[in-house]
Formats: C-alpha cells, sequence, structure tokens
C-alpha cells in the first residue's frame, strides 16, 4: 500500500464489550483490529481513532469508562483520535483536515458498528474521493430482530462493495512511509 495510506478504527470503545453482552467475536476483532494496528505502527502510517460520543447513562457517555478506547487497542502518542456525534466520522468533525495534512489518499476501515458507524464512515469517506479499504474480518455488531450479527456482517460486507476494497485482516500489509 502506498504511504498515502491511513489506518481509521472506528468506535472500538469499553462500552462495546459489556459482560453482558458484547459486540459479537469481540476477543476476535480486538486481534485483528491490534494486528492491523501493529502492522500500520510498523510501516509509520498513521493509526486514527475515531471516538463516539453519547448523552448521559448511554454506553459510550462522553468521558465515562465505557467511552475510553478499548485498552487492547488504546492510542499511544501520536494518533490522532476524532471525536464524533454521529455515525459518519466525517460529519462535523475535524477527520478530512488531519487525513489532508498527513496526505491521506486511502483509508483502511475497522471497527464497531457494522451497520451503522462502519457503513455511514465507510459511505462517507467513498463520497469524499478516498480510496477505501474495509477490513472485512475486523469489523462487528450485535444480532438484531431475526439476523444473527454474523448474518449482519455478512449483509454490510456485500452491500459496502460499491464503496470499498474487501480484504481479510491478515492479508492488508502497509508500506513503509517514506
Amino acid at each position: 500500500m502506498k504511504a498515502e495510506t491511513a489506518l481509521l478504527i472506528i468506535d472500538v470503545q469499553a462500552g462495546m464489550f459489556p459482560e453482558t453482552d458484547p459486540v459479537y467475536a469481540g476477543d476476535l476483532l480486538l486481534d485483528r483490529v491490534g494486528r492491523l494496528i501493529a502492522e500500520a505502527r510498523s510501516c509509520d502510517v498513521p493509526v486514527i481513532y475515531v471516538q463516539h460520543n453519547e448523552g448521559p447513562g448511554a454506553p459510550l457517555e462522553s468521558n465515562s469508562p465505557g467511552w475510553k478506547i478499548h485498552p487492547m487497542v488504546g492510542p499511544v502518542e501520536g494518533d490522532v483520535i476524532i471525536q464524533k456525534y454521529s455515525p459518519d466520522a466525517f460529519h462535523e468533525t475535524n477527520l478530512q483536515e488531519e487525513l489532508t495534512a498527513r496526505g491521506v489518499k486511502k483509508l483502511v476501515l475497522a471497527g464497531i458498528q457494522t451497520d451503522c458507524c462502519v457503513d455511514a464512515t465507510c459511505r462517507g469517506a467513498h463520497s469524499l474521493g478516498y480510496e477505501v479499504i474495509l477490513a472485512k474480518d475486523a469489523h462487528s455488531t450485535w444480532g438484531q430482530g431475526n439476523q444473527t450479527a454474523e448474518q449482519i456482517i455478512d449483509q454490510y460486507n456485500e452491500a459496502l462493495r460499491s464503496y470499498a476494497d474487501l480484504e481479510e485482516s491478515a492479508r492488508i500489509k502497509f508500506l513503509l512511509r517514506s
């Protein structure tokens, strides 16, 4: 991948992993996101975190324990953290300015929630002209209605093919930035 790439980690926050109803395959998701982060950092590719903010009493209530980025994949000094209040990480945030400042033209996306923030951000990035790669096995959700989480993930992977190239996380490689 070109040096014009950034890794975008969407809403992998502690509140998405409650003991009673964690996001589908949460441990596997954390492992895959962690591998992507390690790969990006080893190539000096920017890792950008998106952190969702909700109101009082919600799982991702701003500045609450659940709001914090999950410690297994947490940021290090120099990583960018974008605060958002709606599903699309570009909507009323400084994400595009941060990407422009770094010369980013290609985004690798991973995170939570497949059928909300991952979907909206993937579509938003595409509409802004970014080349998008969705790590098809490194985003997750919960089962809803008569669909399992796995069915929802598969459905969105298929739908997002119009907006992104889909790739297994283990096959995503970054090139060293020059």
